[in-house]
């Protein structure tokens, strides 16, 4: 079983927002979610920490496929620790299915929907407000403009129209507590989202100089 010492090691030099801290509070929540579920706890530690092991820095080639190459590092890792084949299998399922914009593989184990719920949480409540702003400042894009009226209606930027921290919050994490499978998740689950509406309601009108 992978430790979460070993796992320090492969979010070295990684960005903030992806890095250890993020693993560890997924794992800690994954665990809690896990014992709530009935789920395979060795399955889920595994996945969790090591489902952004490969591809997350802000405008790498890979970040919107580091889901599918942390898998594949998965599967070396546990290979090496002599892993049978199909509890590999099952971690890397958790892996490749936790992304919330990639919908060719969505979560069909419970081991799955625990990993998806647990990183869907670490983007509400006060950690999703610091980790959507600090993303934004990494990947070169500000913390606020307007939408257009286009991307209010479709969801779909304008040429050149940036993607600022709060087109993500109406992109993504306005919707993340309608997308969680477990009632343990959907429970916290409602908290959180609406601290993250209340701060985007008040940002968005502070930087329009409403309030």
């Amino acid at each position: 079983m992978p430790t979460t010492e070993q796992a320090k090691k492969w979010y070295q030099g990684v960005d903030a927002i992806h890095d250890f801290s993020h693993i560890e509070r997924v794992y800690r929540m994954a665990e809690r979610l896990a014992r709530s579920e009935g789920a395979d706890l060795e399955i889920v530690h595994a996945a969790a920490l090591l489902h952004d092991s490969r591809g997350t820095m802000p405008g790498s080639g890979e970040r919107a496929e580091h889901h599918i190459a942390s898998a594949v590092f998965a599967g070396e890792v546990l290979a090496e620790e002599g892993w049978p084949q199909e509890r590999i299998a099952a971690v890397q399922h958790c892996i490749r299915a936790h992304r919330f914009r990639d919908k060719r593989e969505r979560p069909e184990t419970i081991e799955a929907r625990v990993l998806f719920d647990a990183d869907k949480l670490d983007v509400l409540g006060a950690v999703g407000v610091m980790r959507t702003i600090g993303y934004a400042v990494l990947a070169g894009q500000p913390a606020y403009v307007q939408p257009s009226q286009f991307f209010l209606a479709t969801g779909q930027k304008e040429p050149g129209e940036p993607h600022s921290a709060y087109h993500e919050y109406l992109f993504k994490l306005c919707k993340i507590k309608d997308v969680l499978f477990t009632e343990a998740a959907r429970a916290m689950a409602e908290e959180r989202d609406a601290y993250l509406a209340d701060f985007f309601v008040r940002f968005a009108a502070e930087s329009r100089g409403e309030m």
